[in-house]
This record gives C-alpha cells, sequence and structure tokens, in this order.
C-alpha cells in the first residue's frame, strides 16, 4: 500500500498534515522560535513568564549589538584628508557628475565621512612633484641615431581625471613622452639635437607632452624637461667627436678671420679716405696752380707783345736762376782759357754726413766764395756762374 493511501491517513503522511485541521498556525510556530532564542541567551524552559522575560533580553542584546555595529560602520567611514591631497569619492564604483555632465568637485581637506560597502574614496598628492626618466635611441632628420635622456617633472592637476579617466596614467605618461620625444627628435638635425639646440628641443617635448596629456584627459601637469644626455650612441662616438673637433677648428678659424677683418677694415678705410682726401688736395692744388699759371701766362703774353726781347730775355734769366739754383755744383770760366774749372761742392756736402749738412753748408758756402775771389785776382775773370747763391 503506497504511503499515502487509506488506513492510517495521519500516520503515513509524511508532511504532517492534520488532516481537515487546515495549516499550521504561524503564531505558535513564532512563539517557538522566540522561546529558542530566549533559551539561547540564558533562560531555558520555564513559563510563560520566562519566556517573556527572555524575549525582552534578547531584544535588547539584538539593540546593543547593533548600536556597536552602527558606531562601528560611522567610525570606518570617517577619514582625514591633508593640506596637499584632495579625494575621489566613488559610489556605487561611479563618481558623482553635475546636472551638466562634468564631474563633481573632489573632496577638499579636512575632515570628511563616506559610506563604507557603498562608497569609497581615493586620495591624490596634488602637490608631490614627481619626476620619470625616460632614455631611448632616436632617428634625427638627416638620418642619424642619437641617444637621447631626459627627465620628466609632473604633478598631478586635475585628481578626479587622474583617477578616473585613465587606467593607469604613468604608463600612458611613458608612451607620450616617447611619441613627443621622437617627433621633436625626428625633426631636427644631429647638430641641434647635440649641441646648440638641447634647451629648445627641452621646451618643444614639453609643450608637446603637455598637448598629447591634456588630450587623453591625464590630469597631469609637466612642469619641467630636462635634456639629461644627447649623442651619439657609443658605437660612432669616435668619430662623431673627430667631426665636431673638425666643425669647431673650423669655427675657430672663422672667429678668427673675423676678428681680423674687423680689426684691418677700419684702418683700411681710414686709410682710402686719407688718400681719397689727398688726392682731392692734389687735385684742388694743381687746379689752382694751372688757374694760376694760366692768369700769368695771359698777363706775361700783354707784356711780351709791349717788348718782345725784354720778356724773353727775363723769362731765359728766370728760368736758368730756377735750375741752377737746385745744383750744388760750382763752374768758374776762366777768361782767356779753354778749359772750365769745376769744382765738386756736392760731393763735399755728402761726405760731410747728414748730421752735419746743416753746419758744413755754411763752411762749403764760405770757401767757394774764397776760391772764386782768389781765382778773379789772379786771372781777371770775366764771367762766374756759382749755384746756391
Amino acid at each position: 500500500m503506497a504511503w499515502n493511501d487509506g488506513g492510517n491517513e495521519k500516520n503515513n503522511d509524511p508532511w504532517g498534515s492534520r488532516g481537515d485541521q487546515g495549516p499550521p498556525d504561524l503564531d505558535e510556530a513564532f512563539r517557538k522560535l522566540q522561546s529558542q532564542l530566549a533559551g539561547l541567551f540564558g533562560r531555558r524552559g520555564g513559563g510563560g513568564a520566562s519566556s517573556s522575560g527572555g524575549g525582552g533580553t534578547a531584544r535588547r542584546y539584538f539593540s546593543i549589538l547593533g548600536l556597536v555595529i552602527l558606531l562601528g560602520y560611522v567610525a570606518t567611514g570617517i577619514y582625514q584628508i591633508d593640506q596637499q591631497e584632495r579625494g575621489v569619492k566613488f559610489t556605487l564604483g561611479k563618481v558623482a557628475r553635475t546636472s551638466d555632465g562634468e564631474y563633481a568637485p573632489p573632496v577638499m581637506p579636512g575632515l570628511n565621512f563616506y559610506f563604507p560597502l557603498i562608497q569609497d574614496v581615493e586620495v591624490v598628492n596634488t602637490t608631490k612633484l614627481n619626476t620619470n626618466h625616460h632614455e631611448s635611441l632616436m632617428l634625427t632628420e638627416d638620418e642619424n641615431i642619437v641617444d637621447v635622456s631626459l627627465d620628466v617633472q609632473w604633478l598631478v592637476r586635475d585628481p578626479i581625471k587622474h583617477v578616473v579617466a585613465i587606467r593607469d596614467p604613468e604608463d600612458s605618461l611613458v608612451q607620450a613622452t616617447e611619441s613627443a620625444l621622437r617627433h621633436v627628435v625626428g625633426s631636427s638635425t644631429l647638430d641641434s639635437v647635440v649641441t646648440e639646440g638641447r634647451a629648445e628641443m627641452g621646451a618643444a617635448v614639453q609643450a608637446r607632452l603637455q598637448e598629447r596629456l591634456d588630450r587623453y584627459e591625464t590630469g597631469i601637469y609637466i612642469s619641467k624637461v630636462n635634456i639629461d644626455r644627447s649623442g651619439p650612441p657609443p658605437q660612432v662616438k669616435d668619430a662623431f667627436d673627430d667631426v665636431q673637433r673638425a666643425k669647431e677648428d673650423e669655427s675657430r678659424y672663422i672667429n678668427e678671420a673675423r676678428a681680423y677683418s674687423e680689426e684691418i677694415l677700419p684702418a683700411a678705410r681710414g686709410n682710402a679716405e686719407r688718400v681719397v682726401a689727398e688726392a682731392n688736395a692734389y687735385r684742388d692744388q694743381v687746379v689752382a696752380r694751372s688757374e694760376g699759371e694760366t692768369q700769368r701766362f695771359i698777363k706775361l703774353l700783354g707784356e711780351y707783345q709791349l717788348a718782345k726781347r725784354v720778356t724773353r730775355d727775363r723769362l731765359y734769366i728766370e728760368s736758368m736762376q730756377s735750375v741752377l739754383s737746385k745744383s750744388a755744383k760750382v763752374m768758374v770760366d776762366v777768361k782767356g782759357g779753354n778749359n772750365m774749372l769745376y769744382l765738386p761742392l756736392d760731393q763735399l756736402r755728402r761726405q760731410g754726413g747728414a748730421d752735419e749738412n746743416s753746419a758744413n753748408q755754411s763752411a762749403v758756402d764760405q770757401a767757394a766764395d774764397e776760391i772764386m775771389r782768389a781765382i778773379e785776382r789772379n786771372t781777371g775773370t770775366s764771367r762766374l756762374r756759382r749755384d746756391g747763391r
């Protein structure tokens, strides 16, 4: 016979059904549960009064336990943010937004509260200056390989974007640094990267890196980019040093040539101006002399037309006087003789030396006068021509 067949149905029903009595009484089940809890907290068995007292004690224990849990929950949610820090609060994993869709402002310094298990707070230092070192081999515009090493100094400007927008902001910074450096070095020549263009290259890398980070919304501000080292790889360093020395020698020679030209050109310009001034003065002198000679000739022509013989003789005498006055020779024409006496007074002057010219001049003139007077007394000279008198 089956378990629910006829017979004693009351004993065979596994669900404990009571026939026609209906569903179990909920009030009775609740009283049983309350009695078990009362026995758990200290009172077991007893009458109805004991059961009622046990229920009140359980409620007090539950109230104290709930209060302790509530106080612990509240204490756990209290946190402190320092002056150099800002907090980013998450509610159910998301950052609160304003009505216009922007992120809510970060948590400011001071004592703050959040709901544990529902909210979370990530604290970010916004004043600490961080430094990332980066080193890589780059290809320049003139197809030379250069080894560049730099330091990137940065700090967090927007803590919410720094925490929320990018999964790994520092890795994004490294990638952006690599990209910006390759762009700047690839647009420059080897000389500008290695020598005089390092400061400009650092500024260009900083500007391009900041632009990329702002586009990625990393919340990072680049404070400074310092080019630590930029030079050729070790494999070609010796050859590169030779080229640099040659260029330095070239620059030195060019500077020396410029210095020499700056030294010579003013003197040459001064000499040129002096020569031009002398030429102009000579021209004015010649023109003035020519004009004077012309006026003299015109006047002399009038005199010549009036007395030709007298004018001709006067011109002859003036010409002979002009020529003989520049000669240091003395010639004596003796009357009645066929020979002419020659006195080399110019050689006597030269033998006296340059320092004694002025002293010997008067002595020579005096000797010449005495010789001429002696010749006149002895021979009765008819004509004497002498230079320098």
